[in-house]
């Protein structure tokens, strides 16, 4: 394939559509963009376009597209060593572990390493009931924790229904979807009855047969879901309480998508085990972890570890998370994203207030969701003009991420604020097909 001349756009979607699936599509609907290339925040079609990526890819190229630093090292140790099983030990394993321990919070210290999100998921259900010799896992509905059997499990969210019936043990409990209220309140009247609901099903439950409370740091692809400033200390006061391990999701939202390390900074709270992915090497080498406390650590010195991958520690990704993680310290895109959201949500309040399909506009750092409507009184979703509005940016040339009625804004964190300006600015006028609907 090396020597045979360079594909059409048309050419690479055909054989792309002949003989691979696309995720979460019926094959025949699917328009893929044929991308050839990519550097910062845009990448290239077949054809010479330009596309303002403004999803980073799926919420994971937090660094931007083809960073030097990060290719670089790749190469240097592809070059020396791609991979060995895991029972080796080698150097980016050991480093990437160290760092991870750095910029976790509290006492989070030791990484399993695996591939991905859903995989990290997988792998923090098998420790919790390990160590605590409980089977039951409580997850939100408007949640999404991977694909694989037991992460779909945990989803709360439609793709749960796929694998049904799912792995036992899992109980779902209701969102602090402040825009929608389960419980019927405002911001204004809100009771925290989305706090007092889980500790009422844990009381249901059994609060000695439930081994963790799994949660996203912030709901991501169901909406940017930002949870009240006393959800997170509460939900980990509860854990506390009944013996529960607290696993933080940070798959979407971690690594400086919300302005700090992980979203659950932001309200002070150190969990029992963190899972990650997405942002760990952005894309360039599949690879995610969990990371675990000190005394989960300390469990698995006289206890065996009944974890384990092939692909576990792949000593390449681990060269390109090293090279990635010291990416954001260098170029100090964690404090970026941090000071680019404050612009982000004025702007996207600026969205609200022009547009009446607006309904709800949530944002942390530069991860962000405009949530649109038929009435603002209702709050009926507004899906219909959805197809318009992802065709009319995709010819403008940017590249959105638009799940059911929302648009989600959410550039790599490298972005620069005139960038940031030109995407809103075709988001402002992709509003106006919304508001005619």
């Amino acid at each position: 394939m090396t020597n045979q001349p360079t594909m059409t756009g048309e050419e690479i979607i055909q054989l792309n559509r002949e003989y691979t699936f696309f995720s979460w599509s019926a094959q025949s609907a699917v328009n893929p963009i044929p991308a050839v290339r990519a550097e910062g925040v845009h990448f290239w079609d077949a054809d010479g376009k330009r596309y303002l990526d403004f999803a980073s890819q799926l919420v994971n190229m937090n660094i931007g597209h083809q960073h030097p630093k990060v290719v670089r090292a790749i190469q240097e140790q592809a070059a020396k060593l791609c991979f060995v099983q895991p029972a080796l030990a080698t150097e980016p394993r050991g480093r990437l572990g160290k760092m991870l321990s750095e910029v976790t919070p509290g006492n989070l210290k030791k990484a399993f390493f695996c591939l991905g999100g859903a995989e990290a998921i997988e792998n923090a259900i098998k420790i919790a009931r390990t160590v605590t010799g409980r089977s039951k896992i409580l997850a939100r509905y408007t949640s999404y924790h991977g694909a694989t059997h037991g992460a779909a499990a945990l989803t709360g969210d439609y793709r749960r229904w796929a694998v049904e019936p799912a792995i036992p043990g899992v109980v779902h409990i209701l969102d602090p979807y402040c825009y929608r209220c389960s419980f019927g309140w405002t911001r204004e009247t809100c009771h925290r009855e989305c706090i007092r609901h889980i500790e009422q099903v844990i009381q249901f439950e059994g609060p000695d047969r439930i081994a963790a409370l799994v949660l996203e740091g912030v709901t991501g692809t169901n909406g940017v879901i930002v949870p009240p400033d006393d959800y997170w200390p509460r939900v980990r006061e509860m854990c506390d309480k009944y013996g529960i391990l607290l696993v933080d999701d940070e798959v979407m939202s971690g690594f400086g998508r919300t302005g700090k390390w992980f979203a659950v900074d932001h309200w002070g709270v150190v969990p029992d085990m963190i899972t990650m992915a997405k942002g760990i090497t952005c894309g360039t080498v599949p690879l995610g972890a969990v990371v675990v406390s000190e005394p989960i650590a300390r469990y698995f010195d006289e206890h065996v570890l009944m974890c384990g991958l092939t692909y576990s520690s792949h000593t390449l990704a681990c060269a390109a998370g090293v090279a990635t993680l010291q990416v954001y310290r260098e170029e100090g895109l964690i404090e970026n994203s941090a000071r680019l959201g404050t612009v982000l949500g004025e702007r996207l309040e600026e969205l609200k207030r022009k547009h009446r399909s607006v309904g709800d506009v949530r944002y942390l750092g530069l991860f962000s969701a405009i949530e649109l409507v038929q009435d603002r009184s209702t709050k009926d979703p507004l899906t219909a003009p959805m197809p318009a509005i992802i065709k009319f940016l995709r010819e403008q040339g940017l590249f959105v991420f638009a799940p059911k009625n929302m648009i989600l804004v959410t550039p790599p964190l490298c972005i620069t604020q005139a960038q940031l300006d030109e995407g809103l600015a075709l988001v402002d006028q992709a509003l106006d097909i919304a508001d005619k609907a």
